[in-house]
């Protein structure tokens, strides 16, 4: 090999970060496959590179002994002293045997060698971009739409928006834009992989972090969030601050704060309700917008019986049990729903 390799090797590591010993290392490993699979099996042997000269020569070594049990990787004191009367046993015999076709196999392997480690590198470059981002939302783009998958673009790497990370209000149009949350960030073959979603309760809680301030502070906390995407999120706020509101902080100025966030889930639904360590209050809140004549709690079975006026039973369940499903998701409690009675029926 010229030593232009090793020029470009130089050029690499400046540009790609690639440390040019570990390009050597590789190199090495390859060029002793090659020449294993192209010229035979040698049990023990080495390939060393002459950064300076740019040879490269293939030495077998043997395991020198007092007595020779297998001659494919041992030889005897005797005949090692032939070669140097230096030798003793446990000493190591390295002969050259580099074939004199190798020249043409080492320029090619070096080729694929680089060309490998360039691609590894701008993987894990990407990768590195990434790998603190789970968990997180980021900003994407529509590329194309494929069928019932939205393709996206997030920075300079390319991910699919599957048809159960969609939501029905979301309308896919090539290049329009999207906050995604990032459910997991993968290293593969191909390069980074990121499972993003536009359904999980995480984009509702990460939307709200950064709309409220007082979140990231640790001023409000969220206590619970369950959604359904797309028509509706229930969220619990708690303030660490007895002089704050935390419902009032979420919502924000002329309801600013929560406006931002259903604009950007296209229309969802948003109640926020005020967390309770007491389970009657938490589920009343719950509940919300109907309102609680009285509330019987069994906490031996996590159950409850809720009493609501009559004439708001109907708002109290929500469309097709919404408003009840959600309230018993948010407060992990069995809700049973029953109106009050009038007097003319207790009577």
């Amino acid at each position: 090999m010229s030593a232009e390799l090793f020029l470009l090797l130089d050029e690499i590591e400046k540009e790609k970060g690639i440390s040019r010993d570990v390009v050597l290392d590789a190199l090495s490993g390859a060029l002793l496959s090659a020449y294993k699979k192209n010229f035979g099996a040698v049990q023990d042997a080495k390939v060393i590179i002459d950064e300076e000269t740019g040879d490269i020569k293939v030495y077998a070594r043997k395991d020198i002994v007092e007595e020779v049990e297998d001659r494919e990787c041992q030889i005897s004191v005797e005949d090692a002293k032939k070669v140097d009367p230096r030798y003793e046993a446990g000493d190591v015999l390295e002969t050259e045997v580099t074939p004199a076709a190798f020249g043409r196999i080492a320029a090619q392997t070096a080729r694929q060698v680089v060309l490998q480690r360039i691609r590894e590198a701008e993987r894990e470059k990407a990768f590195d971009a990434f790998s603190d981002r789970e968990n997180d939302i980021m900003t994407a783009t529509v590329r194309k739409i494929d069928r019932r998958n939205i393709m996206l673009e997030i920075g300079d790497t390319e991910s699919v928006l599957m048809p159960n990370e969609q939501v029905k209000n979301d309308n896919y149009k090539p290049g329009a834009k999207y906050k995604v949350f990032v459910v997991e960030v993968a290293n593969s073959v191909r390069g980074v992989h990121l499972v993003v979603s536009r359904s999980h309760p995480g984009l509702v809680r990460r939307l709200f972090e950064l709309e409220v301030p007082e979140i990231k502070k640790g001023i409000i906390e969220i206590k619970g969030l369950t959604r359904e995407p797309g028509s509706r999120s229930k969220i619990a706020v708690h303030s660490t601050m007895e002089n704050v509101d935390p419902v009032g902080t979420c919502i924000g100025p002329k309801g600013m704060r929560v406006q931002a966030v259903i604009d950007e889930l296209r229309g969802e639904k948003i109640d926020i309700i005020k967390y309770s360590d007491d389970p009657a209050e938490y589920i009343t809140q719950a509940l919300s917008p109907a309102k609680v004549v009285s509330i019987t709690v069994d906490e031996e079975k996590k159950m409850c019986s809720v009493i609501v006026p009559a004439d708001q039973l109907s708002l109290a369940i929500g469309k097709e049990g919404q408003n009840a499903r959600l309230a018993a998701r948010l407060t992990g409690w069995k809700i049973d729903l029953k109106p009050e009675e009038t007097k003319a029926e207790e009577a």
